[in-house]
C-alpha cells in the first residue's frame, strides 16, 4: 500500500492535500455553519473569466483565478447589503454576470476555452510549485483569520446581542470571511476543481458536525477527516485509475453517508459498522493488488500523447517500440484530465512524442511530475507547412498547395524531415507571428512525412541498435504517405473548384483544405478548440454564407457533439450525413483506426459532401 506513495506526483499531490486540509477544515467548518456552502460552490465556478484572462494574457492561472474570485467577493458583499435581496439571490446574480463574462471573453475575444477543465475537475497527478504555494498560503491565512475572527463570526451567526456588544456586526467581518473563503476554494481549484470543490469545504465539516457542536473539536476533527479522506483517495485513485478528485469526492460522500447510518439508531449503527469493515477489507485487499510495472522487454518505452502522433510513432517504431497512447480515439483532447496510469507511462517512459500546441501542452508538467527523465520531442518545432490563427487567412499557402497530389509532389515529399526543411520551417512559422499557431498539423500528409522523420531521428538516437529497422519502417511508411497524397489530390482535382466548399464544427481542417485547395467557408464554433462558444451573431452569419454559397454540407466531428451543426444545417438546407475525424483517429474497430485509415475516410466524405453524395474518392 505505502509504495504508492513513493512515486513523486503521488507525494506532490499529498504535499498538496496536507496542506489543503488546514483551511479546508478551519474555514470549512464557517461555510457550514453559516450557511455559505453555495457561495463556496459558486465562486470557484465564478473564476472561469479570470482563468480565460491569465490563459489569454500569459499569467499564472491562479493568480487570474484569485482576481476573479476577490472581484465575485466583493460584488457579492456590495449586493449583500441591499435588505430586498437573499444572500443566495445576490449570489446567483453574481455568478451568473461572471459566467457570462466568462463565455464573452473565451469565444468573442482570445477565441479558446482557457483550460475550463482543469477549473471543473482540478488535478492532483499536476501539481506544480504554484499549486503548493497558493495552498500554503491559504493554510497560514486560515490559521490567522481563524484566531482574529472567529468570535465575532460566530457571534454575528448566532448571538445578535453579543455580536453588538463585541461590535461583530460591522461589514467588515462578513467580508473578510467571504474573502478567506475565497483564498480557499480557489486554492482547490487545482486539487479537485469547482465541481467538486464541496469534498473538501463543505461534506467533511458537515460530517464531524454531527458529532460535536464545539468549534475547536469540530474544527480540528474536520482538517483530519480532510487530511485523511484525501490521502485515501489519492491512493484509491492510483490503484484503480480513476481520476483522483472524483474519486475524493466519492471517499467524502461515502464517509458521510456512514456517519449518517451511525448517526440514526443503535442497529442502523451496527450496519455501519459492518459496512465500514467491508469496506476496510476491499482496502486491505487492493494493496496487494500492485504488481511490477517493467515489461521485461527490450522495447524502446515511448510515450505518445495524440492518437495520431502514437501511429506515426508505431509505424515507425514497429517491433522494436512500445508506444503507451495517452488520449483515446473518438474523445476530445480539449477535455483531457490525466489518470494516474498516464503519469505512471511518463515516469517509466524513455521518450515522449508530443503534438505541440495548444492539444497537449499539460504534457510539460505532467513529464515533470512524473519524475520523468523522458526526452520530450515535441513534433510541430520542425514541419515544412506552418499555419496561423485557423483555418480562414490562408492565401498564401495556396501555390504551395497546388503541388502536392501532382507528378512533381514526390522529389518535395522526399525532403520532408530532412536537414533542409528547418529553414523552411522556420519561414513559414515566421509568417504568422503574433497569431494562434493552428496546432492540426497532421492533416497535411507532406507535414507527417516530415514527422516522421523525426520520429526515427529520435528513437535512434535513443537506441542505435535499431537504426537499420527504424529507417526501413520510415522509407516504407513516407512511401504510403506519398502515394496517399496523390490519390487525395487526384480526386479533389475531378471536383470542380465552385463546389470544394468546407464547413466544419471548429477550425481543425485547415491543413487538409490548404493541402488540396478547398475553400474554409467557415465554422460552427470559429476557434481552434472545441471549448470556446459561437455566439448567435457568428451562427446567423455563418448560415446567410452558407446559403449565399450554396454549401451542400456542414461537416460535424466524430469527438464532438454534433448538435449545433444539426442547427446550422436545418436552417440552411444542408446536410451533416457525413462527419469527419478532427482532433481524433477513430477506434480500433473502425476504417479510421490509423492515420492513412483517418485521411482516406476524411477525403471520401469530404467528396460525397462536395457532390451531394454522388461522388467519393474510391481508394480501393
Amino acid at each position: 500500500m505505502l509504495e504508492t506513495f513513493t512515486l513523486p506526483y503521488v507525494q506532490e499531490g499529498l504535499i498538496e492535500i496536507l496542506l489543503l486540509s488546514v483551511p479546508a477544515g478551519l474555514i470549512g467548518t464557517w461555510i457550514v455553519l453559516r450557511g455559505l456552502a453555495f457561495y463556496s460552490h459558486a465562486i470557484g465556478t465564478a473564476s472561469f473569466p479570470g482563468l480565460v484572462l491569465a490563459d489569454g494574457l500569459g499569467f499564472p492561472a491562479a493568480l487570474g483565478a484569485f482576481g476573479m474570485a476577490g472581484v465575485f467577493t466583493a460584488v457579492s458583499a456590495l449586493l449583500a447589503r441591499s435588505r430586498r435581496a437573499a444572500a443566495d439571490s445576490v449570489t446567483a446574480l453574481a455568478l451568473v454576470a461572471c459566467l457570462a463574462a466568462g463565455v464573452i471573453l473565451a469565444s468573442d475575444v482570445f477565441g479558446s476555452g482557457a483550460n475550463v477543465d482543469t477549473l471543473l475537475f482540478g488535478s492532483l497527478l499536476a501539481i506544480g510549485s504554484m499549486d503548493l504555494i497558493l495552498a500554503g498560503s491559504a493554510a497560514v491565512l486560515a490559521i490567522i483569520a481563524t484566531r482574529l475572527f472567529s468570535a465575532h463570526w460566530l457571534a454575528k451567526g448566532f448571538d445578535e446581542d453579543s455580536a453588538t456588544g463585541l461590535k461583530s456586526n460591522s461589514a467588515w467581518f462578513d467580508f473578510a470571511l467571504l474573502a478567506v473563503v475565497a483564498l480557499t476554494v480557489t486554492a482547490t481549484l487545482s486539487a479537485v476543481g469547482a465541481l467538486l470543490v464541496a469534498a473538501l469545504m463543505v461534506i467533511p465539516a458537515a460530517t464531524v458536525r454531527m458529532f460535536t457542536r464545539r468549534i475547536t473539536t469540530l474544527q480540528a476533527g474536520t482538517v483530519l477527516l480532510v487530511a485523511a479522506q484525501g490521502t485515501i483517495g489519492l491512493w484509491l485513485s492510483v490503484e484503480t485509475n480513476a481520476p483522483p478528485g472524483a474519486t475524493i469526492a466519492v471517499v467524502s460522500g461515502v464517509v458521510f453517508a456512514l456517519a449518517l447510518v451511525l448517526r440514526s439508531s443503535k442497529r442502523s449503527r451496527k450496519l455501519g459498522l459492518a459496512a465500514a469493515a467491508i469496506g476496510a477489507s476491499l482496502v486491505v485487499a487492493g494493496c496487494g493488488g500492485g504488481g511490477d510495472s517493467d515489461s521485461g522487454t527490450d522495447k524502446v518505452r515511448a510515450v505518445a500523447t495524440t492518437t495520431q502522433v502514437a501511429d506515426i510513432v508505431r509505424a515507425v517504431g514497429g517491433e522494436d517500440v512500445e508506444v503507451t497512447q495517452i488520449l483515446q480515439p473518438n474523445t476530445d483532447p480539449h477535455d483531457y484530465e490525466p489518470r494516474p496510469s498516464d503519469v505512471a507511462a511518463f515516469a517509466d517512459a524513455e521518450i515522449v512524442f508530443k503534438s505541440g500546441g495548444h492539444l497537449d501542452e499539460w504534457s510539460e508538467q505532467l513529464v515533470d511530475d512524473s519524475g520523468s527523465s523522458a526526452i520530450v520531442v515535441d513534433l510541430s518545432t520542425n514541419l515544412p507547412v506552418q499555419l496561423g490563427g485557423g483555418a480562414h487567412d490562408h492565401e498564401g499557402e495556396k501555390a504551395h498547395s497546388e503541388e502536392a497530389g501532382h507528378e512533381g509532389e514526390k522529389a518535395h515529399s522526399e525532403e520532408a524531415g530532412h536537414e533542409g526543411e528547418k529553414a523552411h520551417s522556420e519561414e513559414a512559422g515566421d509568417a504568422h507571428e503574433g497569431e494562434e499557431t493552428d496546432p492540426h498539423w497532421w492533416h497535411d500528409p507532406v507535414n507527417v512525412s516530415a514527422a516522421a522523420g523525426e520520429v526515427e531521428t529520435a528513437l535512434i538516437k535513443t537506441d542505435p541498435a535499431g537504426e537499420a529497422s527504424f529507417t526501413a519502417n520510415t522509407n516504407t511508411f513516407r512511401t504510403e504517405v506519398e502515394a496517399l497524397n496523390r490519390a487525395i489530390a487526384k480526386c479533389f482535382d475531378s471536383i470542380p473548384d465552385g463546389q470544394r466548399k468546407l464547413v466544419t464544427d471548429h477550425d481543425a481542417l485547415g491543413y487538409f483544405a490548404n493541402r488540396y485547395d478547398i475553400e474554409v467557408v467557415g465554422a460552427v464554433i470559429p476557434a481552434l478548440t472545441t471549448e470556446a462558444q459561437p455566439s448567435a451573431g457568428d451562427l446567423a452569419e455563418l448560415e446567410r454564407t452558407i446559403k449565399a454559397e450554396n454549401v451542400k454540407a456542414v461537416f460535424p466531428e466524430s469527438s464532438y457533439s454534433q448538435k449545433l451543426a444539426d442547427a446550422v444545417a436545418r436552417d440552411t438546407g444542408a446536410t451533416t450525413e457525413y462527419s469527419l475525424y478532427g482532433d481524433t483517429l477513430g477506434p480500433e474497430d473502425s476504417t479510421a483506426a490509423t492515420w492513412i485509415g483517418m485521411m482516406q475516410e476524411n477525403a471520401n466524405s469530404m467528396a460525397l459532401g462536395f457532390t451531394g453524395g454522388e461522388q467519393d474518392c474510391n481508394f480501393n
